[in-house]
């Protein structure tokens, strides 16, 4: 893909669906609402203009601190098409974590999701560098509801003359060295990763629909369900709550996402739940086209040690049905590959660590 110096990643993986004529295409499924990619644009539009109204500027950063709901799409692209600077904010940490980070980032304005403003108020006299608490949801005192922030705010917005090797977005690391650190990534990053991952091993096209049990505040999380499908037009499945086995199932079997996305330990309790009907993770009877109906084709998992891989193949095989057979192989890498294996399973199966680069599938045959 050849990115121009001149570039902005929200029109890119927004505003160019709109203009090439996809904006009634499927873009977003949450909570039993479909949004498409003119109500992105729309809404990504009213937060950018929100912000520039609240004096936020290029390069200025903005920490966002939701759930995975259409509200953390806008106000990414948003805050991105402006150029400013997002900071996807992981929903676990404690009170402290969150002063920290904003008073590193230096962020003046973060937009948090109503059950975690607590979180921001309990700090709140620590943070001299915050301005503006916009929440998603009903805003308590000294606080500003996005809802009626955006109210008034036109759906059109020209994109900030950004470059490709501006800053796009910082990711906090899980400071397990040490204190987090801001990972900075740029512009490109994004149709880069989209080009060499996402199409040539996903192999991810505008058909496709993706589900991910890691959250958006993950790097893993916000390329599988938010730059990978868009950069295609594809579908994502956004579901802000616990990824419960139960409730995984259920979303798989109401939704049918065709690519899944978790890590090794969501797998293993998938594999020792039962599915909705009461069933095993079995694969369906009938044709292939009948089975790509039903499930993933494609599940994806991150974060695998080898043992790791080698313990998941032997469950898997245990515990999958026997109706479709699939092989693998674990390539390291210049694509060499080091093993095969044979797994038992359902779909085609892929994990990846982009420590090692490393990449392992099973397709079915």
């Amino acid at each position: 893909m050849d990115i121009p110096r001149d570039f902005n990643a929200a029109a890119w993986f927004v505003d160019r669906h709109v203009r090439e004529g996809r904006e009634g295409r499927l873009a977003i499924l949450h909570d039993g609402r479909r949004l498409t990619y003119g109500d992105v644009a729309a809404g990504t539009n009213r937060v950018g203009n929100a912000l520039k109204r609240l004096g936020v500027r290029m390069e200025q950063r903005v920490l966002l601190l939701l759930p995975d709901c259409p509200e953390f799409v806008y106000a990414f692209w948003g805050t991105l098409k402006i150029g400013a600077v997002a900071i996807p904010t992981n929903t676990l940490l404690k009170p402290r974590d969150y002063a920290y980070m904003l008073n590193d980032s230096r962020a003046a304005v973060a937009i948090v999701g109503e059950e975690l403003a607590p979180a921001i108020e309990e700090v709140r006299g620590q943070l001299p560098f915050l301005e503006r608490l916009v929440v998603a949801g009903r805003a308590g005192a000294g606080q500003v509801a996005l809802e009626d922030l955006v109210a008034g705010e036109s759906e059109d917005l020209e994109p900030a003359a950004t470059t490709k090797d501006d800053v796009a977005f910082w990711l906090y690391t899980s400071g397990t060295t040490g204190t987090p650190k801001a990972a900075v990534h740029l512009h490109h990053d994004m149709p880069v990763c989209c080009e060499g991952f996402g199409r040539h091993v996903l192999e991810i096209t505008a058909d496709d629909r993706t589900f991910s049990v890691a959250k958006l505040f993950f790097a893993y999380g916000l390329g599988n369900a938010l730059y990978f499908p868009f950069h295609v037009g594809a579908a994502t499945v956004l579901f802000p709550g616990r990824p419960e086995p139960a409730r995984v199932f259920e979303i798989i079997t109401r939704e049918r996402p065709t690519l899944f996305f978790a890590v090794p330990t969501a797998f293993a309790a998938l594999l020792q739940s039962r599915a909705p009907s009461g069933r095993t993770t079995s694969a369906p009877s009938g044709s292939a086209s009948r089975r790509a109906s039903r499930s993933p084709r494609r599940c994806t998992s991150a974060g695998a040690s080898d043992s790791g891989w080698r313990s998941w193949t032997a469950s898997a095989r245990r515990r999958c049905a026997t109706r479709s057979s699939a092989t693998g192989a674990a390539g390291y890498g210049r694509g060499r590959v080091a093993r095969s294996c044979r797994a038992t399973t359902r779909g085609s199966w892929t994990t990846t660590g982009a420590t090692r680069r490393r990449a392992r599938s099973a397709t079915c045959s």
